[in-house]
């Protein structure tokens, strides 16, 4: 039976009587309407409080820029990567290829999407999961486990090896003309095995699209480097390294990190995601062979434990997060205090959702991944605020910097990747466990861009 009330003239009166009688309100529509939502709620007293000097402070080199891109996820982990280099070298500032793992996650991810269409040919095209498959197949966006497979298979290369193009910088066309020729693919595949195709036939087809995929991400971004010149000098303009490598060896000798040791933690205080429990995601992930990606969720004060130690060690830690939120861009600054939005509406706004409810509604998940560089803690240990590395150039924030508060951290991280050696046994056994799977768009599957 349908009880769908309609608003009513009267109604409307009694909400504009309302508003015409409140002082505050009429000082707040001044404020909004003349400077916007985020100037009129920005509190100048917590922009303050972020200092840009931390008790652990990793010195990284020049801030990167993505651009136009959606590539954070893989800015921000080789800047984990660079850093090992600058470390090993001595040098203060070096820059790894972002085009470079772009073409290949594009390439990869045509294989993940053509594989999953034909594993779903049986099913109906108004199903839930094929439109899944179908809506989005080539974002820009991603996660660690997803990059850690496109390392362990192609290497990595200095930016030199492999610069920037107009497509990698601005994605925008390159995804748009890709993902129609990935739909179109699609629907050949499925009207193949419609037919009758047998799967031989079916990946016979598949092998023809993958090579227009390829001659298309080589015209959008040039062709990978199989091997390249290496010629690294510090300030001193003394020769730190020299030779002719592979992608894979440079990444062996001068990255020198085994991918294998560091894994994914998130913090998701739902109720459908016990802690101390794997899981994973249906359908994400990129290269086939090294599968989807894993988790093992355990609360905020863990992530905190972890990042805290991989830092004192003297390396930075990738994280995800919802950046958005709290967020004074201008000033680097996040933090739940930055906008006092409630109190300009006048309304529970931002405190009408706990952080379980905000996933489960909708309104927040991971967004954007930056790499965390410095730390300050009181004098028990524990962390007051953390010193973040972005990817959107040295002209934003504090010269390229965000400074997070630990409230903001409690609500608005959702992941980090840290060496598995800081987890606990119990935590460490949790992760190794066989995973939940989770629904293909279950909050924790979404993509940081």
């Amino acid at each position: 039976m349908d009880q769908r009330v309609s608003l009513t003239p009267e109604f409307t009166a009694d909400c504009r009587e309302a508003l015409e009688a409140d002082v505050c309100a009429r000082i707040a529509r001044n404020a909004v309407t003349s400077s916007g939502v985020r100037a009129a709620a920005r509190d100048a007293e917590v922009a303050a409080l972020a200092t840009t000097t931390f008790v652990i402070q990793l010195e990284q080199g020049e801030i990167t820029d993505q651009k136009r891109s959606g590539r954070c996820w893989m800015f921000a982990s080789l800047n984990t990567m660079r850093y090992r280099i600058m470390k090993k070298l001595g040098i203060k500032t070096f820059e790894l290829s972002q085009a470079y793992p772009l073409f290949w996650d594009k390439y990869e991810r045509a294989n993940w999407f053509f594989e999953n269409i034909i594993a779903t040919a049986g099913e109906e095209l108004t199903s839930r999961e094929v439109a899944y498959l179908l809506a989005d197949p080539l974002c820009d966006g991603g996660q660690w486990d997803m990059f850690r497979s496109l390392v362990k298979k192609y290497g990595v290369v200095p930016k030199e090896a492999m610069p920037e193009t107009v497509c990698s910088s601005n994605t925008g066309d390159m995804n748009k003309y890709l993902t129609r020729y990935l739909r179109a693919g699609a629907k050949r595949l499925r009207d193949a095995l419609a037919a009758a195709a047998t799967a031989d036939e079916a990946r016979a087809v598949k092998q023809e699209l993958m090579e227009g995929v390829y001659r298309m991400l080589a015209i959008c971004l040039g062709e990978p480097p199989a091997s390249f010149e290496v010629r690294i000098r510090d300030e001193k303009n003394e020769l730190k390294a020299s030779g002719t490598y592979t992608p894979q060896q440079f990444f062996a000798e001068f990255v020198d990190m085994n991918l294998d040791d560091y894994v994914s933690i998130i913090s998701a205080p739902t109720a459908d995601k016990p802690y101390l429990r794997s899981y994973t995601v249906k359908y994400l992930g990129n290269v086939v062979e090294d599968g989807t990606v894993r988790y093992v969720n355990l609360p905020i004060d863990a992530l905190k434990r972890v990042a805290v130690a991989q830092l004192k060690d003297g390396l930075p830690v990738w994280f995800g997060s919802d950046v958005d939120q709290g967020f004074l861009s201008a000033d680097g600054v996040l933090d739940p205090a930055a906008l006092d939005v409630d109190t300009l509406f006048g309304l529970p706004i931002e405190t009408g959702l706990d952080k379980a409810a905000r996933l489960d509604y909708g309104e927040s998940v991971m967004t954007h991944a930056m790499t965390l560089q410095g730390v300050n803690l009181n004098e028990a240990g524990v962390p007051t605020r953390w010193r973040i590395e972005n990817s959107w150039s040295d002209e934003h924030g504090k010269k390229g910097y965000d400074v997070a508060s630990d409230a903001w951290f409690d609500e608005y991280v959702y992941q980090v990747v840290v060496d598995k050696k800081y987890l606990t046994d119990e935590e460490l056994a949790a992760y190794e466990a066989e995973p939940t799977v989770l629904a293909p768009w279950d909050p924790m599957g979404t993509l940081a861009c």
